[in-house]
């Protein structure tokens, strides 16, 4: 059976309009009948609301009747230093002023190992302020070889131990570079858990431990980590959240408005197939 996710489900995420003001990203989003945006701290401009500020970003929010989800994203979140602390306050500010309703939580992702203990201290120190703060956190395990939290399941695990509120975002090509996660996934990942879905497609042959974020493009049927098949498991499964479109390939320096509207059309029509 295959399952049709609404336009109120999907989400778009930044990161496919590089060269889009925030405001030009907005109206885009909204011109495509999308209502869900991800924002970002790793974009040109150096700030989450392009220098607008947070009442301003908003206030165009609300304008393109969009709601921001999350903000992408705290690094290294379980390696918690002053300065790492300190940019976790600045963006939970940026989450409270633009009206973002959560903020994504990634592990360290240089080959440092760190331990389950440290993880769950840092997931400790960090519930009560985004309790303060009034905004939701979400980790976000990444499954590359050096990531010190690759398993979603874990993840669950360890927020639970922690004893934090926090979701986990499922991201398809993470899913996809780690390889224990289908044993994990089937049991132990609890879509009750799942605040968010990142999706994104490869076509790229070399060796799954080869890929990088530049491999990262829309989906498609030559899709790798077979995007559509994760999305179809996660709504049998009973998930009822919000998918967003994440690709990272540098080839969208190139794109147009056009190019970047056609290429969610497709990817909204692949996955409704």
């Amino acid at each position: 059976m295959t399952y049709k996710i609404s336009n109120d489900r999907l989400c778009v995420n930044r990161k496919i309009a590089p060269n889009l003001s925030i405001n030009e990203f907005f109206s885009l989003v909204n011109g495509l009948g999308l209502n869900k945006v991800e924002i970002r701290n790793d974009m040109k401009s150096g700030s989450v609301t392009d220098g607008l500020g947070g009442e301003k970003t908003r206030d165009l929010a609300r304008q393109y009747s969009l709601s921001i989800e999350t903000i992408n994203a705290v690094y290294p979140f379980n390696q918690l230093t002053d300065e790492v602390l300190e940019k976790t306050r600045g963006l939970l500010n940026d989450a409270r002023e633009t009206g973002a309703k959560a903020l994504v939580l990634c592990p360290l992702n240089d080959g440092t190992d760190i331990s389950n203990e440290q993880t769950i201290a840092a997931l400790k120190t960090l519930a009560p302020l985004f309790a303060e703060y009034g905004v939701e956190g979400l980790v976000e395990p990444l499954g590359f070889p050096q990531s010190s939290l690759r398993s979603a399941a874990l993840a669950q695990q360890l927020i639970k131990q922690a004893g934090a509120p926090f979701k986990i975002v499922l991201d398809t090509f993470h899913h996809h570079l780690y390889e224990g996660a289908e044993q994990d996934f089937m049991g132990g990942v609890d879509v009750n858990n799942i605040g968010l879905v990142h999706l994104s497609g490869v076509t790229d042959t070399r060796p799954t431990a080869e890929l990088t974020d530049e491999e990262r493009i829309m989906l498609s049927a030559e899709d790798l980590l077979k995007s559509r098949q994760q999305v179809q498991r996660l709504e049998e499964m009973g998930y009822t959240g919000i998918y967003a479109f994440e690709p990272f390939s540098s080839v969208m320096d190139a794109w147009s408005e056009e190019d970047i509207a056609r290429e969610i059309r497709t990817s909204i029509d692949y996955l409704n197939h």
